[in-house]
């Protein structure tokens, strides 16, 4: 800096600058020092801001009880159609924020955390699912209602109804004469359903209550949480023989039956191994799983090289060989 200040007075100070290697900005700088007394940017106070007095008028009116639980545009409007300016809406945020008050100031419920629904089911009848699924008919806007219950161990529909409407008191009429026709003992049996307003409602879970069902439901706007009920609405609806719509609920009712039918006695379930659901539900598996090993033993005798991991096992459950259901554990995996 001091060479560029002592240059010959014949030589420009953009060249000395270019010479040296030196920017001129800081070469101004240098010469031209700013005053130590200089107001910075942030000191500065604008002459439209407000004076420390109506900023607290501002804080007041906020404050007031008729205001205390409205956002600044509320309130902004209010005193405007009474005749009253304090400020704007984006000053009424500033003087806020400035408070530390920028956030949700209504009284309101807190944020509620829902757990993830994990139910197993080691044995028929531990653990039920139920949901209701729509059922087009020919009449545009016009809709049945199909009430299936599902048995999660074994995928075996234990009941199922075809209805007008949906509503909490056909829902407590067909689970109650379920559990009443299968004798489910008190405290054996849990249901699972998700939050729809049959499951919710009060009338409905006074009869779980004195039934001794232990009730179970799934998570608020999360739509995997009942994935076997949906599941097996998927099988029903993509059959080649399901008709995509519905004379009456005759005719629903007329094909629901071959289809429980064929599900539960002919359905060689994938989650099952290939078993059916009734082979399982009756306990039946057992025996067939002793008849099914000696066959595939003597496929793995005929032809060994075929087998790469050794002999093969037949199990009921594809999963290591468990035989159980997980409800937090989906046909697609975990939830």
């Amino acid at each position: 800096m001091d060479l560029v200040c002592q240059r010959d007075a014949a030589i420009p100070l953009q060249s000395a600058c270019r010479a040296l290697g030196l920017p001129r900005a800081g070469v101004y700088r240098y010469l031209h020092p700013r005053p130590a007394t200089r107001t910075t940017a942030s000191a500065r106070t604008s002459p439209r801001a407000l004076s420390p007095g109506e900023r607290r008028d501002v804080l007041a009116v906020l404050h007031a009880e008729r205001f205390v639980d409205q956002p600044p545009r509320e309130v902004y409007g209010t005193l405007l159609a009474e005749g009253c300016y304090l400020c704007s809406v984006r000053t009424m945020y500033r003087v806020l924020a400035a408070d530390g008050q920028v956030r949700e100031r209504r009284n309101q419920r807190a944020p509620q955390h829902h757990p993830v629904p994990r139910l197993e089911a080691r044995a028929p009848n531990e653990v039920w699912t139920w949901d209701i699924s729509k059922l087009a008919t020919v009449t545009p806007g016009v809709f049945l209602n199909l009430y299936l219950v599902l048995d999660l161990y074994s995928r075996y529909i234990v009941a199922w109804m075809v209805a007008l409407r949906e509503n909490s008191g056909l829902a407590r009429h067909l689970i109650g004469q379920t559990i009443e026709r299968l004798a489910i003992p008190a405290g054996q049996l849990t249901l699972h359903n998700d939050r729809g307003a049959p499951m919710t409602s009060i009338s409905f879970n006074e009869l779980l209550d004195s039934l001794g069902v232990e009730p179970s439901r799934s998570r608020p706007r999360v739509s995997n949480d009942n994935p076997y009920s949906e599941s097996h609405f998927k099988t029903l609806k993509y059959q080649p023989q399901y008709p995509r719509r519905f004379r009456d609920i005759g005719h629903a009712r007329a094909f629901l039956r071959r289809f429980v039918t064929w599900y539960n006695q002919e359905h060689c379930h994938t989650g099952l191994n290939g078993f059916t659901p009734a082979e399982v539900y009756h306990g039946h598996h057992e025996r067939l799983v002793q008849e099914r090993q000696r066959v595939l033993e003597a496929a793995y005798a005929n032809h060994p090289q075929r087998w790469i991991n050794g002999p093969p096992r037949c199990n009921v459950a594809r999963s290591a060989g468990r035989t159980r259901a997980d409800i937090s554990q989906g046909p697609s995996g975990p939830i």
